[in-house]
């Protein structure tokens, strides 16, 4: 979230989510020793009078169950749903319980609804999202187990699906990175990977996700703008194509139970009592099954920070009455009953927002009684941290690490190497690698460990932590000096970036780049560099020195990190990890400021835009850079066709004028044959099985300030050597070759598309 309050601020930092997988692994559900009692209600065990109730009775419809309940509470009891601390009411047998908790890449200790204790001492950390997004299923899992002990709820305020933007932002690294394609697919796939039941039930939820923030939400804490106070000025072309994608697949393909409105407020509204945002748009246009809920305080924000309301009553009522369901915080538990007195919003609004609520509990199966009699009732502490789930997590690791630069010389052959000087503030770390929003993990294995567990290796720290105020440089060289290999490991930490905190430039920090280059020069041998992080930085002065023949990236690669940095750096994995952002060299950022939203380039102004798609300047490593240790070839086998014809209607207004571009609906497009297929075929002519990544983007037409290009669709593959493979791609024209014009309307442009396969570019023309 924001899942931290402006009074209760926790300051953590993830990073790694990269185009690659989205695979969605299954797991097996094993009995369990567990005796700590899980919070539900309805317990027709103990009080068999329950069974009276109609919202215990199962057999009921869910909505009629919901009706019942709302039906049976007081207005105070009422007011105390609002709230994420949710207040019991025991004549009912209903418990307390706690909504918050997250799950951003592994089950996690923010928030108060998980804990960890000597039953379930940790949970698998994966890496941080920036870096991959193939473990969701098994999140779900390890989450309701430790439900089923006690340990944790069933509503999980995960996942981050806003744009990174700005590469200065200290929360990027939670998010799948800045394009809105990829960052839609990583949405719905992570909310069916958390939410989905085994048994197919799409009316059941096995935990309920959340997307958050909602929206344009991008600026925490940059030269004294605050996400409090701060107003996203938006237009209304990049809110439709750029910062609601994400949130719409969300709801729209994903079926999430949950959004989260932010702190910020959008064009002078806050978020959380914007009645067009909220109402109108997820719950209206997108027809959202479940709840909406604040971020942490984000209603005590709006009367006390933004002043937006003169009393907290009016703030209480603008917030229920737009739309919201659920307050992070106490705000409405103390104030909304003045509300109702006042006039400001009537118990109708209530009623709707807790029934909001109850569905998804009803959904989650909190009013079915004993969980253990339930779906997952057999899940317990041996279902977390199994061998498998940790394995995931180094595969996981392994397929986002990203090979930005290689001279020839990796992988190293063990055998060759005598000794390995390792050396630099991120080369021994363990809470670093988990990112924020983290929980307590399995067990560590650092990138020390994992190098010095193949070659003999010595080890600098180089710096004392990753500011790097002063740098050992002397002890570095010396070390270096003498070591067949040097692996330098730098980069950031959660006091670089993170949340309400966003970097000031893209340097390398403190005097890190000067121990890189110094080392590089005193090197006996091979030097490689590998930056943990979750943002990108301008290490344009490692890209260009030659005595530094390898970089990684390796984002918050999570427990296992230093499993895949080895495995990877030594050959046993061929790396496949895409770039999900650009990196900009420093002199970007010296021109644009963090608080500028706007996508598209001004050259009015010399504004250079913002990310792949807008953006033309100069750049360190483009998003979806990443090299392999084998070489792949395309080569087109069912190319799109050259000419495109749409039929238009005898009175279409473009029959008798000229027109740049068309509706993206409408009967041209139902009466075409509006669609065609792409094949490509991929061939590994290297001596080493790998794993590819072909993207499929589309440059349009120059109408409505399009995108320069934009992703149309990817596919991962996996070839063995001298191995041939066919990826086909599904193109609608109508819907994947539009672009949204200045008013947010999707238009198809007349003219010559360029699409970008691989390597290869085929130009098709769309006509009427």
């Amino acid at each position: 979230m924001g899942s931290s309050s402006p009074l209760t601020r926790r300051n953590r930092a993830p990073s790694s989510v990269l185009l690659i997988f989205c695979c969605f692994i299954l797991c097996f559900l094993h009995s369990s020793n567990a005796q700590t009692k899980p919070v539900f209600a309805c317990d027709v065990d103990t009080n068999p009078s329950l069974a009276g109730y109609g919202f215990c009775n199962t057999l009921l419809k869910i909505e009629y169950r919901v009706a019942d309940l709302v039906a049976r509470l007081t207005l105070q009891e009422k007011i105390g749903f609002l709230v994420s601390k949710a207040n019991g009411v025991t004549r009912l047998g209903i418990p307390t319980y706690e909504w918050w908790s997250e799950a951003l890449h592994g089950v996690s200790y923010v928030g108060p609804g998980t804990h960890f204790s000597s039953q379930v001492p940790g949970a698998t950390s994966f890496p941080q999202v920036i870096l991959t997004a193939a473990s969701f299923n098994v999140v779900s899992t390890e989450a309701r187990a430790m439900y089923n002990v006690g340990l944790a709820g069933l509503t999980y305020w995960s996942p981050n699906v806003n744009i990174f933007r700005d590469p200065r932002w200290g929360r990027g690294q939670e998010t799948p990175g800045e394009d809105p394609l990829l960052s839609s697919k990583y949405a719905s796939g992570y909310v069916k990977g958390l939410q989905d039941t085994d048994d197919g039930d799409a009316n059941r939820l096995k935990v309920a996700a959340c997307c958050k923030h909602y929206t344009a939400y991008d600026v925490d804490n940059w030269k004294g703008v605050e996400r409090y106070n701060f107003n996203a000025v938006v237009n209304q072309q990049d809110m439709d194509d750029t910062y609601q994608p994400p949130f719409k697949s969300c709801v729209v393909d994903g079926n999430v139970a949950s959004v989260m409105c932010s702190y910020n407020q959008v064009n002078g509204k806050p978020t959380c009592a914007d009645p067009d945002l909220l109402a109108g748009v997820i719950r209206g246009e997108w027809k959202l099954n479940g709840y909406i809920v604040s971020d942490c305080d984000s209603v005590d924000v709006l009367y006390k920070k933004q002043h937006y309301t003169k009393t907290p009553a009016e703030a209480a009522a603008i917030s229920i009455n737009a739309g919201l369901d659920l307050n992070c915080g106490s705000f409405l538990g103390q104030h909304t009953e003045d509300a109702v007195k006042a006039g400001l919003v009537n118990e109708a609004a209530i009623n709707k927002a807790i029934s909001n609520n109850f569905l998804t509990l009803m959904r989650l199966g909190f009013f079915d009684g004993n969980p253990k009699k339930q779906i997952y009732g057999e899940l317990g502490p041996k279902d977390v941290c199994t061998p498998a789930n940790q394995e995931l997590a180094a595969e996981a690791a392994r397929q986002g690490i990203v090979l930005l630069k290689n001279t020839g010389c990796l992988p190293l052959s063990p055998k060759e190497i005598k000794s390995l000087a390792v050396i630099g503030p991120n080369a021994n770390v363990t809470k670093t690698m988990i990112g924020n929003y983290e929980g307590t993990p399995c067990k560590y294995t650092t990138p020390l460990q994992g190098l010095a567990g193949t070659v003999p290796t010595t080890y600098l720290q180089g710096c004392s932590n990753v500011a790097c105020a002063v740098a050992d440089v002397e002890g570095a060289t010396k070390l270096a000096a003498g070591a067949d290999v040097t692996v330098l490991v730098m980069g950031a930490d959660q006091s670089i970036e993170a949340e309400s905190r966003d970097r000031v430039d893209l340097n390398l920090p403190g005097q890190q780049q000067d121990l890189v280059t110094q080392v590089a020069k005193a090197s006996k041998g091979l030097v490689m560099l590998v930056i943990m992080s979750g943002g990108g930085f301008d290490i344009t002065f490692a890209k260009n020195d030659e005595k530094i023949a390898g970089i990684l990236w390796v984002g918050y690669p999570g427990e296992a990190g230093g499993i895949a940095i080895a495995d990877v750096i030594f050959g046993r994995y061929n790396p496949s990890g895409r770039l999900p952002m650009t990196w900009y060299p420093q002199s970007y950022v010296e021109k644009v400021p963090m608080t500028n939203m706007n996508m598209r380039p001004d050259t009015s102004n010399g504004y250079p835009g913002r990310t792949y798609r807008f953006y033309t300047g100069e750049t360190v490593y483009a998003f979806g850079d990443g090299l392999s240790y084998t070489e792949f070839s395309h080569s087109l086998v069912k190319a799109p066709p050259r000419v495109v014809s749409l039929r238009l209607e005898e009175n279409h207004v473009c029959r008798s004028s000229e027109c740049q571009s068309l509706d993206a609906i409408g009967p041209h497009c139902e009466n075409t044959v509006s669609g065609f297929e792409v094949h490509v075929k991929v061939r590994n002519g290297g001596d080493r099985e790998g794993v590819h990544t072909v993207f499929l983007f589309t440059t349009p037409p120059a109408v409505h300030g399009s995108p320069r290009k934009h992703l149309l669709g990817f596919e991962k593959i996996r070839l063995g050597r001298m191995e041939e493979a066919v990826v086909k791609f599904k193109v609608d024209v109508c819907k994947d070759l539009s672009v949204v014009d200045e008013i947010g309307k999707r238009k198809i442009g007349l003219g010559h598309h360029l699409l970008h396969v691989g390597d290869l570019k085929h130009s098709l023309s769309i006509r009427i």
